[in-house]
């Protein structure tokens, strides 16, 4: 329990660094989330069915996200007939996001996780010999998560899914419970994943472009992206855009050791700092650190990022103690997505890893509490 509301722990250690009074006590609401999570769920944790949950938010997720797609195209039938006709591609994932309210890269984080959880539950049914509708409607919720995955569009999402998936078929392989019929379904998984990828990147050209080129452009310009004619235009997405930001974050961290500038005075010192280093294009956007051990370096000093190692490694501990390929790929997804963002920043990503680690804790406890149950009665 205290690990998952370290965070917030942190923040009212240190909350006597706050320039405003106000601004301190509403980053530590935006927290309480995970001190309230453990308390209610870990506290109950004999009560968690993780399996039942994770297939019910799998399922449920994936279904909503399909009623707000077919929104998306009855509202915006302009932005899909451009997308259709290849024009503007790179705007897709990041309008339909802002039609729902929420930010590209936060929302692919979650369906990376849902997708991972689709694929385990179409294992789940061959293991377990459901019923062939309910294998069909398994593998249709993994076709269309991982759709959607590929339609919002982000780059660290698309690698954390498919980490997600060769976690998956690893576990499943390793565990050697009903082999033929895992090695028949993940064949056929895979001949869909790449059919579904192939006509996605056929349909969507400028994939290949983003992964390549446009990720990687202007790497000379660290620091100097003021040099680049139409900034905005060329690098707002690129990697050298976020390497300027981590320089700025680092400089400023090491002004402010050993204590940093507070928990609501990261992104305001930040911005300022760009403007005393005429870095005018992050400045105009004012860019947060796109990454959370930095973010926390910046606000709470050297305590900062040992915090965020905590909070985060240790749900690597609990998949990897208890071989759990969803527990794995949650920590896998969220640890690499806070090395190109910061969502312990976000409201959403807050809750959304608060809820979770404490789902997953409670389902530790619970393999914990029959092992030793076993170990006396032996």
């Amino acid at each position: 329990m205290a690990c998952i509301a370290s965070p917030i722990l942190l923040e009212l250690l240190f909350f006597w660094n706050n320039d405003s009074f106000t601004k301190g006590l509403k980053a530590i609401e935006k927290s309480t989330s995970l001190l309230l999570f453990p308390i209610f769920i870990i506290g109950n944790y004999q009560r968690i069915n993780f399996l039942r949950i994770t297939q019910i938010y799998s399922i449920t997720t994936t279904i909503l996200m399909l009623l707000l797609f077919i929104r998306f195209n009855v509202i915006y039938p302009e932005l899909m007939n451009k997308y259709l006709n290849g024009i503007d591609l790179w705007e897709m994932g990041y309008q339909f996001a802002d039609s729902i309210g929420i930010h590209a890269p936060a929302l692919n984080m979650h369906l990376a996780f849902v997708s991972v959880c689709a694929l385990f539950f179409v294992f789940y049914s061959i293991k377990n010999q459901e019923k062939r509708s309910f294998k069909i409607i398994r593998l249709i919720v993994f076709i269309l998560s991982f759709f959607f995955v590929l339609f919002v569009n982000t780059r660290i999402a698309l690698v954390n899914v498919l980490a997600g998936f060769a976690i998956v078929f690893f576990l499943e392989f390793k565990s050697k419970i009903n082999v033929k019929k895992t090695a028949i379904i993940s064949i056929t998984t895979l001949i869909l994943l790449g059919s579904v990828l192939f006509l996605f990147v056929q349909k969507n050209p400028y994939m290949k472009e983003k992964y390549s080129k446009a990720t990687f452009a202007y790497m000379d310009k660290v620091g100097k992206l003021d040099e680049i004619d139409h900034p905005e235009i060329k690098v707002f997405n690129s990697f050298v855009t976020r390497l300027s930001i981590w320089k700025s974050a680092w400089e400023l961290s090491e002004k402010n050791l050993p204590f940093g500038v507070g928990a609501s005075d990261g992104k305001p010192e930040l911005v300022k700092y760009y403007k005393q280093t005429n870095q005018h294009f992050l400045a105009k956007y004012e860019f947060p650190t796109h990454n959370q051990f930095l973010d926390f370096l910046l606000k709470f000093g050297i305590l900062g990022p040992l915090v965020v190692v905590l909070y985060i490694f240790t749900i690597g501990y609990l998949g990897y103690s208890m071989k759990n390929a969803i527990i794995l790929s949650f920590f896998l997804t969220f640890f690499t997505s806070n090395l190109i963002d910061d969502f312990l920043l976000r409201f959403d990503g807050i809750a959304f890893s608060g809820l979770w680690f404490s789902i997953f804790a409670s389902h530790w406890l619970q393999q914990k509490t029959i092992l030793d149950k076993g170990q006396k009665a032996a």
